[in-house]
């Protein structure tokens, strides 16, 4: 059957509804009664009255049916970005940019606020921004808690709370605002940071690594915590010699910190919680003479721009950021017209993309 056939059947469904054949509040025909009419399957006809659903056309009630919304028309909405990072990390210009080329996203308006590059400015700035949007009463903020402070679990929650008593709804992007593994009870949408991690330790192993260390900055998002499990998951589920899953946290452009760690650990291979810290990594282990990737191999994750333009190329995990951003709006859009849903996380994939810094051309998606 065509992709596009639950196409027509959306769109005639829509026609009925704006010519006045079905009624606000009246209840539309069942979903077998539309496999028969349109000669198509039940996933397809499925997929047309979600998309409905998701555009405010429809409200499906559970054991009831599905009902033409009391105003017909789908609604514009207006969204607040509530990301502290934006400008400053590049996943977020390109899961913005998802958002905005999303077939959905003609009908709605981005509010863009404000962001901070001092990390000590950061929450005072987030919770500016969130009052702002309440003050423009948009219709959800999409927000991606602030990290790296001493405080920032106190922040986020004062964020969302006060969202929570303005009737906001609230779509997490990429991080959690607990600790790893708690979750909120917000629709979070991100990568897999387990699995993903998982896989660019396997990576490393199949590269012949047999120390690997795992680098990350402290107060880090609950993403690194994910990461972290999933390295020592590989570890212990393949690693062929003893290898304790060594995490170390500080700042990957010390001399003093990575000195210290290349003396104890004896590392051959790290694992570096983003590309940013690969990079920064990168810089510090030359400066002291050590070689790339004959002496160390490195493996980040994120795949930002500068990744494959760094002095060796930076093999790491591709983040699909613009579906996050596409399916982001989706889930938030979902969210407004079923309030009473259970909080979701979705969590796409990663792909993993070869360059020098590993001293392999083995290739894993």
């Amino acid at each position: 059957m065509p992709n596009h056939k639950y196409r027509d059947i959306l769109e005639k469904i829509q026609d009925d509804i704006n010519l006045g054949r079905y009624k606000p509040g009246q209840r539309l025909p069942s979903e077998t009664e539309l496999v028969r009419r349109y000669g198509a399957s039940r996933m397809t006809v499925f997929r047309a009255m979600h998309e409905l659903q998701t555009m405010g056309v429809v409200v499906r009630r559970v054991g009831s049916g599905t009902f033409v919304a009391q105003s017909s028309n789908a609604k514009s909405h207006v969204f607040g970005l509530l990301i502290p990072e934006l400008g400053q990390t590049e996943i977020f210009e390109a899961i913005c940019k998802g958002m905005m080329d999303s077939q959905d996203a003609a009908r709605h308006s981005l509010l863009w606020g404000n962001s901070s590059s001092k990390e000590n400015e950061k929450e005072e700035v987030a919770e500016q921004l969130c009052q702002h949007y309440i003050s423009q009463k948009v219709s959800g903020v999409f927000f991606a808690p602030v990290e790296f402070s001493s405080g920032r679990f106190r922040a986020n929650h004062k964020i969302v709370e006060t969202l929570d008593k303005a009737g906001i709804p609230v779509v997490l992007l990429d991080r959690c605002l607990e600790p790893y593994p708690r979750r909120s009870k917000y629709d979070l949408v991100g990568i897999d940071n387990r699995r993903t991690a998982f896989q660019a330790t396997e990576h490393l192993i199949q590269a012949g690594a047999k120390r690997i260390v795992f680098v990350a900055r402290p107060n880090s998002a609950p993403t690194v915590d994910a990461r972290i499990a999933g390295f020592r998951d590989a570890i212990e589920a393949l690693a062929q010699t003893p290898n304790r899953g060594v995490v170390n946290l500080g700042d990957a452009s010390d001399q003093k910190f990575v000195k210290a760690v290349m003396k104890k650990d004896r590392p051959d291979a790290f694992l570096c919680a983003n590309d940013f810290t690969a990079g920064k990594l990168m810089h510090t282990l030359m400066s002291i003479g050590v070689r790339i990737p004959e002496d160390i191999k490195i493996v980040g994750i994120d795949d930002v721009k500068y990744a494959g333009l760094l002095p060796v190329p930076l093999s790491t995990q591709r983040q699909p950021c613009r579906d996050i951003g596409r399916i982001a709006l989706a889930i938030m859009l979902d969210r407004i017209s079923n309030p009473d849903l259970p909080a979701r996380d979705v969590l796409l994939g990663c792909e993993m993309v070869v360059r020098q810094s590993c001293g392999t051309n083995l290739s894993r998606s």
